[in-house]
């Protein structure tokens, strides 16, 4: 079902040259190397679904491995019987241990050409939102995540960027195309990810799963979450972040994080 593909489309020039920093240096060459048009139909023919292999350069790649041990101490693992195990780094800790995570999340170059695959303009989440990006640590036999959507609290949709960036690991997602499509017919998958490689999504359309790890195995992802309404209700915010705090990253991670920011201390 998933594929690559490659292709002469560009994405338009314009503004002031990216800095040596900036990830639109290493990002515009490889963007450019993809037919967006096969990429667009392959999406929408898997029901808002796409893996990408080799997506990143390997500049960036090799950056997301170095913020893999930059952040490594801060590591919050949990266990829900029967669900998930594994550890987890929000947002918040991840702007303080390894802030170019940040700006690779908000490129203008990487939303636009999200946008265009999605159909629809993506926007950042909000600086509260612990989950907008996150690395996820599955590091001990038996780390895994069970069957689930990533549902979206928010006014609007919210998608999903899944980057590999360590993977020494028998590890599998596990995915369900076309589950809440009237009619369709139920298609499963498996894949893994390689370092660079990632998989686009509409959070409320994919079930998916990580498969338990093995010993003597590791496996890292970084997540980006996009959403196309960035408001959400209280209620929800109060419910989004309780689950995060429960199931990812611990009180202290969410809640203490996001008062930092409202503070201006982070």
């Amino acid at each position: 079902m998933a594929a690559s593909f490659t292709g002469s489309d560009r994405l338009p020039a314009g503004g002031s040259a990216p800095g040596p920093d900036d990830p639109e240096r290493h990002l515009l060459p490889c963007l450019n190397r993809f037919d967006s048009e096969a990429l667009r139909r392959d999406y929408d023919e898997q029901g808002a679904f796409v893996s990408i292999q080799d997506f990143l350069p390997a500049t960036i790649t090799a950056q997301l491995i170095a913020a893999v041990a930059a952040v490594s101490s801060s590591v919050h693992r949990n266990y829900l019987p029967a669900h998930k195990q594994g550890g987890s780094v929000s947002r918040h800790v991840i702007d303080r241990l390894s802030p170019s995570i940040a700006r690779l999340y908000r490129s203008p170059a990487l939303i636009d050409w999200l946008s265009g695959l999605a159909g629809e303009r993506l926007q950042a989440s909000p600086p509260e939102d612990a989950h907008a990006y996150a690395f996820y640590f599955y590091t001990r036999p038996g780390d895994h995540i069970g069957w689930h959507y990533d549902t979206s609290y928010y006014a609007g949709r919210r998608y999903t960027l899944l980057v590999g960036v360590i993977d020494e690991s028998s590890c599998l997602l596990d995915y369900q195309l076309h589950t809440r499509e009237a009619g369709a017919k139920v298609a499963s998958g498996a894949l893994q990810i390689a370092p660079g490689g990632v998989v686009f999504f509409d959070g409320d359309k994919l079930r998916h799963r990580i498969t338990p790890l093995k010993p003597g195995e590791r496996r890292v992802s970084l997540t980006f979450e996009y959403v196309t309404d960035p408001t959400m209700r209280p209620w929800r915010r109060v419910i989004s972040n309780m689950k995060d705090a429960v199931a990812y990253f611990g009180l202290a991670q969410v809640f203490g994080g996001a008062s930092k920011r409202r503070s201006g201390r982070a």
